[in-house]
């Protein structure tokens, strides 16, 4: 018997892990993942509804050396921090970061509500991510995880 190919995404379980290392992690644990495309097991890329709670961001503010990302609001209104400045986004507004352009960005919730977010991702191997705001550089291991060094190359 074949598993079903549709779901509702928000049956799965929410994470705020991450694999950022301390200093920087308590920051990135006011968002919570839900990981559909593992769910769907999708292996090119990844999929994943970001919830970020008031006060709460996406990440550290980052830039893929080899890997796109696509961001679709689907709730909330949300900053967007990039390298132009701060620009609020809607629902039913998207953002797009081409592999390699050193456009460095993260989304921060500061209004009342939590904010959702789809966030689609390519998995290429060999990205690294540049972190311009803070001591961090990551880069991915054969395995597919980050391995988080400071800028100058020593480890946490």
């Amino acid at each position: 018997m074949r598993e079903p190919s549709a779901f509702d995404p928000l049956t799965l379980p929410e994470s705020n892990a991450t694999s950022y290392p301390e200093p920087y992690r308590a920051a990135n644990q006011q968002r919570w993942n839900r990981r559909l495309g593992d769910h769907a097991k999708l292996t090119n890329y990844g999929v994943n509804l970001t919830r970020i709670v008031p006060g709460g961001q996406s990440s550290h503010r980052h830039a893929h050396s080899r890997q796109d990302e696509f961001i679709y609001v689907l709730q909330g209104e949300v900053e967007l921090e990039t390298n132009a400045g701060v620009e609020l986004l809607r629902p039913g507004m998207c953002a797009g970061f081409p592999a390699g352009t050193d456009n460095a960005h993260r989304f921060v919730n500061r209004s009342a509500g939590d904010v959702l977010l789809l966030v689609i991702g390519d998995r290429t191997a060999g990205d690294e991510v540049s972190y311009p705001d803070i001591d961090m550089h990551g880069r991915m291991g054969p395995d597919g995880r980050y391995a988080f060094t400071h800028k100058d190359g020593t480890p946490y």
